[in-house]
This record gives C-alpha cells, sequence and structure tokens, in this order.
C-alpha cells in the first residue's frame, strides 16, 4: 500500500469510520488516484492526526477507516500576523505564503492608510482567504490551521489586544528570538507582528505601538530596502520564526 504525498482536511477526526467531504474524496481518488487499501493522511487543522485505510475509494465520498488518531508533538504557535488591509490580491496572497509557517492567526486590520473600501466588509477575501489558508495546512504538513480574523479597526484590536507586539522599524534589530524561555511556559504571551499598508502605519498609530501597555514591544529592522507590504510580511515573519 501506499501513501499519497499530500495531507488531507478532516474536521472530525475519529476511531471509526470516517466519510470525508466531496472536494477531499475528489482530490484523493480523482488526483491522487487512491485505490481501496491505500493510506491517506488525515488532519484537523486542530492539532490531530491519523492514518486512514481506503474502504470505499468514491470520489465524492470516500469511506476511510482510522484506528488510532494521534496528537500533534507540537503546541499551538503563539505568534499572529497582523497585517493592514490591502488592495487587489494582496491579502490572499499574504495568506498563502504566511499560513504555510507557524503562524496562529492573520489578523485584516483597518488602519488609517488601508488601501481597500471603507464600506466593504470583505467576505469575499476573507473566504478566499480561509481557502489559502486551508490549502497551505494540506500542503505544509503543519499540525494547526492559521486561523483568518477581521476585518476589524485597529484601535479596537489594539484595546482588546493582551499580549506582546512586534513593529517593523529602521531601528529595530535585526533578529528576534520570540521562543526564548516559551519552551517552560505552558501560559507564553501571545505575540502579534504588526504589518501596515503600503505606506505604513500613520504617525498616530505608530505612537500607540511604541507605547502600549498591555505587552511587551519589539522593534524588528527588515534591512535598508524599502518593501511592499506583502513581501515585508513574509520577510519579517521569516526573521522571528
Amino acid at each position: 500500500m501506499k501513501t499519497p504525498d499530500s495531507r488531507f482536511y478532516c474536521p472530525l477526526i475519529s476511531v471509526g469510520t470516517i466519510i470525508l467531504d466531496e472536494n477531499e474524496s475528489s482530490h484523493a481518488v480523482r488526483v491522487c488516484r487512491a485505490v481501496n487499501g491505500e493510506i491517506l493522511q488525515l488532519c484537523d487543522g486542530l492539532g490531530h492526526y491519523a492514518d486512514a485505510t481506503i474502504t470505499k475509494a468514491d470520489a465524492k465520498a470516500c469511506e476511510v477507516r482510522v484506528d488510532t488518531v494521534e496528537d500533534a508533538p507540537l503546541k499551538r504557535p503563539r505568534l499572529n500576523l497582523g497585517i493592514a488591509c490591502l488592495k487587489d490580491d494582496a491579502l490572499e496572497e499574504v495568506v498563502f505564503h504566511a499560513a504555510q509557517t507557524e503562524t496562529d492567526s492573520i489578523i485584516f486590520l483597518r488602519t488609517d492608510y488601508s488601501q481597500e473600501p471603507k464600506n466593504s466588509d470583505l467576505k469575499k477575501t476573507v473566504r478566499r482567504a480561509e481557502l489559502k489558508s486551508l490549502v497551505s495546512l494540506k500542503q505544509s504538513k503543519k499540525p494547526w490551521m492559521t486561523r483568518i480574523e477581521g476585518p476589524i479597526e485597529f484601535d479596537k484590536w489594539l484595546k482588546d489586544y493582551q499580549g506582546d507586539l512586534i513593529l517593523c522599524d529602521i531601528d529595530g534589530e535585526r533578529k528576534l528570538d520570540i521562543n526564548e524561555g516559551a519552551a517552560e511556559n505552558s501560559n507564553a504571551t501571545p505575540v502579534t507582528l504588526l504589518v501596515g499598508p503600503e505606506g505604513g502605519f500613520s504617525p498616530r498609530e505608530i505612537e500607540a505601538i511604541k507605547t502600549f501597555k498591555n505587552g511587551k514591544v519589539h522593534l524588528l529592522n527588515l534591512g535598508n530596502t524599502r518593501l511592499r507590504a506583502r513581501t515585508a510580511a513574509i520577510i519579517a515573519l521569516g526573521k522571528v520564526l
């Protein structure tokens, strides 16, 4: 028996017989050409895995048998990405790449210089971003799916937030180790990396971040060149993960 080199999403993994949804069934049977008796790797995005044996290779309702459910060896990540709402498909592009990393959530923030229409609810963008996150979960074979949150007004989010912040700033450090000491602390403080829109956060917002009182504030230097917002997000994640 062989195992297709992909994970398959199953939101409710349990011991026994499971019917995969049509999308996952089609991927397994039509795309991967899986047949009865072969093994599929299931994940639920909540830190659980299972090897499932196909008992009925149906492209619309693939039936599998699970004998054992395993817990991921790693805890849920504590790093989040807060990014200003961007125009076009830039947010989806950021999610597609960032959700392949150990990032707990991505929050869409409405800032002073956000480039999306102020009267937009971004429902379509959020839904497409959620689908990108699901694809990234399976492709990257990580145990936790990156959650998509927002859009939310930056001031409201900052007022309610409890945890540490990382702001990209030319006077910041070139590298940050946010995991130092976290391994021994089961209640490690959440950390949110903040990336503004094209043109950055407004002076008012920068001051609010730097004077934040509900956690530590770290400054991170991304180099000597000016970066697009979507590029800055990925470079910054690479420096702190």
